[in-house]
């Protein structure tokens, strides 16, 4: 069972759909966690960058999903406003193994928090620093920290290690959005 399917059942929820926004900065690994997350006979083999952006649609027997992943290139982040005012969640994906671009993202995660689209609404964000397979992966605490994430008053939010290759620590967030169901759909 995907991810998709388990959030459906926990929310039990009928014929409704539910926008979920995969942030991050290219090479994060939001592609691929998106096709973690998916049923197994739906999963690609082959995962290439995104362009712009790609839409994912997933139905379970009671709930329809869009998963918007955002291109995480600079030249393509200014389009990820265009999808604020739909998104009932964010996923928002760190390569902890990219030391130099950690105040990148932490500034694009500021542009993001600060949008008028997002600053009042009381969005979920599941943060999942990825890439903790690799030899000089930082800890999700220290990348919580760079991110200073604990400024976060006003949103529900959760960090997880993350192997998005392996789906170690995918789980953990699936797990987190469950005790939080009742946000997701306002």
């Amino acid at each position: 069972m995907g991810f998709f399917d388990k959030l459906a059942g926990w929310l039990g929820l009928k014929k409704k759909e539910v926008h979920v926004l995969c942030l991050g900065l290219d090479n994060s690994g939001k592609t691929t966690i998106i096709n973690k997350l998916k049923p197994s006979n739906a999963q690609t083999q082959d995962i290439v960058p995104t362009i712009g952006f790609s839409v994912e649609r997933f139905k379970t027997s009671s709930l329809s999903f869009t998963v918007f992943d955002m291109s995480g290139q600079g030249r393509y982040r200014n389009l990820w406003e265009h999808y604020y005012k739909e998104g009932q969640a964010i996923i928002f994906v760190i390569d902890s193994s990219d030391k130099l671009r950690m105040v990148v993202a932490k500034e694009e995660l500021d542009t993001l928090l600060n949008h008028p689209d997002i600053k009042h609404r009381r969005l979920p964000i599941l943060f999942f620093a990825n890439k903790m397979d690799l030899r000089d992966a930082i800890s999700s605490v220290k990348v919580s920290q760079l991110l200073s994430l604990e400024n976060i008053k006003d949103k529900p939010w959760h960090i997880c290690a993350s192997d998005a290759l392996k789906g170690e620590g995918l789980q953990e967030g699936v797990d987190w959005l469950q005790g939080i169901s009742y946000v997701i759909l306002l």
